[in-house]
């Protein structure tokens, strides 16, 4: 694994983003977008299935804001991709890094499974259910978000 990670950290994509500020930044600016777009989507659905603003309509939220959180996920997915490749061995070592992926994992796992089974407006789940996968989700996503901001306290 560790010949991998190094082998992943020696590649010219991530010797290229070590070396120039300005790709590096707008790659971590990319990655940013993608966390804001992906929380910034997710909590408010996540709050309304808890609960608040009843007397907002639930599908109408999940039109916009289902898409603009899953292109958030993509997004920060493909740019943590490439910021992980700059340092793999280092952050491969990290647990907050672990516990972050953890996180993510059961997040977007969690979100898929729920909309397998239930349809991808959720009109079938039980009220219930969403509660709880609301509930999950908002755990998921903004401790990720709090553990992946605490890696550049800890980090490499």
């Amino acid at each position: 694994m560790e010949a991998l990670l190094a082998g992943l950290a020696a590649t010219d994509l991530a010797t290229a983003l070590r070396g120039s500020r300005w790709l590096y930044a707008a790659v971590n600016g990319g990655h940013i977008l993608g966390i804001a777009l992906l929380v910034g989507g997710i909590a408010p659905l996540d709050l309304r299935l808890l609960g608040c603003w009843p007397s907002v309509d639930r599908t109408v939220l999940e039109r916009v804001l289902t898409p603009m959180a899953e292109a958030g996920l993509t997004l920060a997915v493909l740019t943590g991709l490439l910021l992980f490749a700059c340092r793999a061995p280092d952050y491969a070592d990290l647990t907050v890094f672990q516990a972050k992926l953890g996180l993510i994992t059961v997040g977007a796992s969690a979100a898929l499974l729920l909309h397998v089974r239930y349809g991808r407006a959720l009109e079938r789940a039980p009220a219930g259910r969403l509660r709880r996968a609301a509930a999950l989700s908002l755990i998921c996503w903004t401790g990720a978000l709090g553990l992946g901001r605490l890696i550049a306290f800890v980090g490499p």
